[in-house]
């Protein structure tokens, strides 16, 4: 019979010690712990904050309202019928809270596939549409993404907060992702479990297929982003001061990484012209 784990500390440092020690293996694969904080009374004052309205005209930004909430979901702490009356609650009109209701279902849908097809969320679920073979991606994660030495600015940056904080914005986990698929040609299932090893809110079923759909093995095109579009919803704040911002890869034009990225393959997806 598995012994119960303790559940009464002095304080936090002793309980990092006492999962380190209970958990050699995933101690060793970082020293660093999150500052987000589990349990009940947590999600609650999250749950309690969202402001639905901002949600929906800012979440593309890095510094918009997103909710934080994703952690509590996976490990199920609060349900989706929760936060959808919370949502429907903070707002006086319902239509105000409908983009945010409407990325709880899509959260919904990845779990209904994967009640579906299980352990096919590790598989192609369609060819590729770049105009390559699945054969030629790499499959392990390049040391230099992993690590956050590839001299890009906001690659590193992601790369280092998905490793010291266990989160990542979702707009940041999108670029990340089509960086190492489309960029670096590694396989999305490298990326997906790089993911899993240090998201707290590492699902499975919204990991895997998210993956796919930038890959474009779950979806009608590849998703790709360019410079203008990291920095409008970055504020900048990598750009300025990247040492390889006169060599950026992502400076050019969508029609540019096109012709660079997918020879012979599909248009690829990408976010939508700003609006005058």
């Amino acid at each position: 019979m598995p012994k119960d784990m303790r559940r009464d500390f002095a304080d936090r440092a002793e309980l990092v010690a006492y999962l380190a020690a209970e958990f050699p293996a995933a101690a060793a694969e970082s020293a660093a712990v999150s500052a987000t904080r589990g349990g009940r009374r947590a999600a609650e004052a999250l749950l309690t904050a969202i402001q639905p309205a901002r949600y929906a005209s800012t979440r593309n930004f890095l510094d918009g309202a997103v909710t934080r909430l994703s952690a509590y979901l996976r490990h199920g702490v609060l349900s989706l019928a929760e936060v959808r009356r919370a949502a429907l609650r903070a707002e006086t009109r319902p239509a105000e809270a409908a983009k945010l209701i409407s990325e709880l279902a899509w959260r919904d849908y990845w779990q209904r596939v994967y009640a579906v097809i299980g352990d096919g969320i590790w598989e192609d679920r369609e060819p590729y549409k770049t105009g390559l073979e699945a054969a030629a991606y790499a499959q392990e994660l390049p040391a230099d993404i992993a690590a956050g030495t590839t001299g890009l600015a906001c690659i590193d940056a992601f790369s280092r907060e998905l490793v010291d904080s266990g989160y990542m914005h979702n707009h940041a986990r999108m670029w990340l992702a089509a960086y190492v698929v489309h960029w670096r040609r590694v396989a999305w299932q490298a990326g997906a479990r790089w993911f899993l090893t240090h998201l707290l809110d590492g699902d499975p079923a919204s990991n895997n297929l998210s993956w796919q759909w930038v890959a474009s093995t779950f979806s009608h095109k590849p998703y790709v982003f360019n410079r203008e579009n990291l920095e409008r919803y970055s504020g900048g704040i990598y750009c300025r001061a990247c040492p390889l911002r006169l060599q950026c890869p992502f400076d050019k034009s969508y029609e540019a990484l096109q012709a660079e990225l997918f020879p012979g393959g599909a248009p690829a997806a990408t976010p939508p012209r700003r609006r005058q």
